[in-house]
C-alpha cells in the first residue's frame, strides 16, 4: 500500500559513525547516502540541459512549485532540500526491513545514533535487505521488505545540499508528489528519537492536510480527478487494513493468547488473514483504472510485520488532524502544539495528549451541532 511505498524516515543517524558494533551496516548507510549526494545536481542545471526530456523538466518545475508552496503556505522549512535532483538508476532509494513476532503487531526496534530506536532497518542494496530479512526469520520473526522511494535526513545534511528530488518518485502523479515532499519536510520540523509511530503519523497528517490544500489551490482539474480516483482506492484499502489490524490485535490479546494456547491462536490468526484476503478480493472488484491491482503484492505477502509497519503511518493521524483543527488550521500554532506534545517524556503521555485533542474536537463538534439544531428549531 502506498504508505509502505512512500516516504519513510531513513537512517540519518548512520551518517554519524560511533564506536558501536555493526560498523559495516553504518558504513553502507553512509556510503549509500553519499552516493545519492554525489549524483545530485541543482534543478536549474537539469532544466538547462538540452539532453533532458520535456517530461522530466516539467516534473522538476512542478516540484519547485510544490517546494515553494510548502514554505509559503504550510510553514515548512525553506532550505536546500528538494532544490536538486538525482537519477539513481534503481527503483528505490532504500529498502526497509521490518520484523514482528508471530503473535504481535509490535515491530522489532533497531537503535542508531541521532535517530534513536526505530521500527525498521534500511539498506541501499536490496540484496542486503533480503539477507537481513532471512536472518530475522531464523529468529522466529515474521518479516517484510519494502522499497522506500524517499527519506529524510532531518535537516542534518542541509549544509551539503539537503535532501534531493529522486528519480524514484519524481514521476509520481501531482497530488502524490506534493504529499511526498510535504511529508519529508515535516520531519525536518520535528522528530522524536525512538517514537516511530509519533513521527510518521505526524508527517502523514502534514502530507494529507497539505496535499488537500495543494490540490484545492494549485492543481488543475485533471490532476484533481487523477488523485481522487487514486485516493479513493487507497482509503478503501486503508480502512480494510485498519479493520484487519484490529481483528489481529483482538486475537493476540484473546484469552487463548493469554493462556498460551497457540494452536487456537494460530487458527484465529489464519481466519482473520483469510477474511482480509476475501474482503480485498471483493473490494478490488469494484475498482477501475490502472491501479486496480496495485495492492495485490502487498496482500499476498501480508503478515504481522507488514501490518505493524503500515500502522506506524496511520494510527495517530486522526489525533494530529484533530490538533490541526483545534489550533484553528493555523500551521505555526499547530507546529507549536506538536512540539509541546513531543516534549512529553513518554510515548504513553504523547498518545494521551493526542487523544485529548481528538476528544476536545469531538466535544466542540457536538456542541456546534446542538447549537445548530436549536437555531433551526427557533427558526
Amino acid at each position: 500500500m502506498r504508505r509502505l511505498r512512500a516516504p519513510a524516515l531513513a537512517l540519518a543517524g548512520a551518517l554519524f559513525l560511533t564506536g558501536c558494533a555493526d560498523l559495516g551496516y553504518y558504513w553502507q548507510s553512509a556510503n549509500g547516502h553519499l552516493d545519492i549526494l554525489r549524483a545530485a545536481k541543482p534543478v536549474p542545471e537539469w532544466l538547462a540541459d538540452p539532453a533532458v526530456g520535456a517530461p522530466l523538466k516539467a516534473k522538476l518545475e512542478l516540484a519547485q512549485r510544490i517546494r515553494r508552496f510548502a514554505s509559503s503556505e504550510l510553514g515548512l522549512p525553506d532550505n536546500a532540500s528538494y532544490t536538486s535532483y538525482a537519477d539513481l538508476h534503481r527503483p528505490a532509494a532504500v529498502w526497509n526491513v521490518v520484523a514482528a513476532p508471530p503473535y504481535s503487531l509490535t515491530l522489532k526496534s533497531w537503535c542508531f545514533p541521532v535517530a534513536g530506536c526505530v521500527g525498521y532497518r534500511g539498506y541501499y542494496d536490496e540484496a542486503a535487505a533480503k539477507t537481513e530479512a532471512e536472518a530475522q526469520k531464523t529468529n522466529g520473526l515474521e518479516v517484510a521488505v519494502y522499497p522506500v522511494p524517499a527519506y529524510s535526513t532531518l535537516g542534518w545534511m542541509n549544509w551539503a545540499g539537503g535532501d534531493p528530488l529522486l528519480s524514484t518518485f519524481i514521476g509520481y502523479p501531482e497530488g502524490e508528489l506534493a504529499r511526498l515532499v510535504f511529508h519529508e519536510l515535516a520531519h525536518q520540523v520535528l522528530y522524536v528519537p525512538g517514537d516511530t509511530v509519533f513521527n510518521e503519523s505526524y508527517a502523514t497528517a502534514v502530507e494529507r492536510i497539505g496535499g488537500a490544500m495543494w490540490l484545492q489551490r494549485e492543481a488543475g482539474e485533471a490532476a484533481r480527478a487523477e488523485y481522487a480516483q487514486f485516493n479513493a482506492q487507497r482509503q478503501d484499502f486503508r480502512a480494510l487494513a485498519l479493520n484487519t489490524r484490529r481483528a489481529l490485535t483482538q486475537v493476540y490479546e484473546s484469552p487463548e493468547a493469554k493462556a498460551k494456547d497457540w494452536t487456537k491462536v494460530e487458527a484465529q490468526k489464519q481466519a482473520a488473514m483469510a477474511d482480509f484476503r476475501e474482503r480485498y478480493t471483493a473490494l478490488k472488484a469494484a475498482w477501475t483504472g490502472p491501479r486496480q491491482n496495485a495492492y495485490d503484492g502487498w496482500v499476498a505477502r501480508a503478515n504481522n510485520a507488514a501490518f505493524g509497519a503500515q500502522g506506524a503511518y496511520d494510527d495517530l493521524v486522526p489525533g494530529f488532524e484533530a490538533l490541526f483543527e483545534r489550533e484553528g488550521r493555523d500551521w505555526p500554532r499547530f507546529y507549536t502544539a506538536v512540539r509541546r506534545i513531543a516534549a512529553l517524556p513518554t510515548t504513553e503521555e504523547r498518545r494521551s495528549a493526542l487523544q485529548a485533542a481528538t476528544g476536545i474536537l469531538h466535544t466542540h463538534a457536538r456542541q456546534g451541532r446542538t447549537h445548530d439544531n436549536n437555531g433551526d428549531d427557533g427558526a
